[in-house]
């Protein structure tokens, strides 16, 4: 059976993106035979961050307001916890631009390592509070998914495939994308927001039959 694809648009400095991943993991662990594809597709949760991005605290603030900080991340944590989600938020300093996170996922697929790479950039900003806008860091998780860290690097520090990734940003706004993740199935059905395990897999299965 030709396996169904699944595109996933989504931003990794999304939380609500990494939570969809862990389902998504966790539904395709639940398919029993179905063959699945999965596509990462870049989104800019704030297309206004500066390329060198910005104070993650004063984003937040000038977003949502000094009170509601708070709680703000109170919903998300009890969904990780529940989900395998490791969210450490109070590691986390900055809140970068991800165009070049985003062009690291791109150049990741070919070499089938584009749901490694994705769930090594969630992890490393948001368990480990790592700058994923800084190149250093982005060439070393690619080092660390076996993708060649030099090769990385040189195209990190040119425009490579920038055009490319703003057009498909632009094409998920056509298609009505307003927020993210969103799941598209075998590019027919799609299904917003991080949606439940058992939601995907009754949308995977319906599409499979």
């Amino acid at each position: 059976m030709k396996a169904i694809s699944i595109d996933v648009i989504s931003d990794v400095i999304c939380p609500w993106c990494f939570l969809g991943k862990r389902r998504l993991d966790k539904a395709i662990g639940l398919l029993d035979g179905i063959k699945t594809e999965v596509n990462w597709r870049p989104f800019f949760l704030d297309p206004t961050i500066p390329a060198e991005g910005m104070s993650r605290r004063a984003y937040l603030e000038n977003k949502f307001g000094a009170e509601r900080l708070k709680t703000i991340h109170n919903p998300l944590i009890a969904a990780g916890k529940a989900d395998d989600v490791p969210y450490a938020f109070d590691r986390i300093t900055r809140t970068p631009n991800t165009m070049d996170a985003h062009r690291l996922i791109r150049w990741s697929h070919d070499g089938g390592k584009q749901h490694d790479v994705t769930e090594r950039l969630f992890m490393a900003y948001f368990n480990g509070g790592l700058d994923i806008g800084d190149r250093a860091v982005l060439a070393k998780i690619a080092d660390e998914a076996g993708m060649d860290q030099s090769e990385v690097s040189a195209k990190l520090e040119n425009d490579t495939d920038v055009d490319a990734v703003n057009a498909e940003v632009e094409r998920a706004y056509r298609m009505g994308v307003t927020g993210v993740p969103c799941f598209i199935f075998a590019q027919k059905q799609g299904l917003m927001g991080a949606q439940p395990a058992e939601q995907l897999v009754t949308a995977i299965r319906a599409l499979a039959a």
